[in-house]
């Protein structure tokens, strides 16, 4: 029968496995190896992408605000460049 998990154990699997390396003298955060296949579907389903998942047990320090700032408006940039690349090929393909 299936273990059923829970946001609180998923951070408790995280917190275990960085105090299981630790203690074995790796300094390295774990990876999704170090888990079961249901572990880590688990842990990604109610933690997020596996850099939130280590962020939300706290093994992991979040990046700093401004470099998210800085990442958002460099995909608005890169949206804004692809409309007007878009447009453009339709005007090129329209003047033909």
């Amino acid at each position: 029968m299936p273990v059923k998990y829970t946001k609180d154990d998923c951070v408790k699997l995280l917190i275990e496995k960085q105090e299981f390396l630790a203690s074995r003298g790796l300094e390295r955060h774990p990876k999704r190896e170090d888990f079961s296949p249901e572990e880590v579907v688990a842990i990604k389903a109610f933690l997020g992408p596996w850099p939130r998942a280590l962020e939300a047990a706290g093994i992991k320090p979040p990046p700093p605000a401004d470099r998210i700032a800085k990442n958002r408006e460099k995909r608005i940039r890169a949206k804004q460049k692809r409309i007007i690349d878009k447009k453009a090929a339709k005007k090129r393909s329209n003047d033909i």
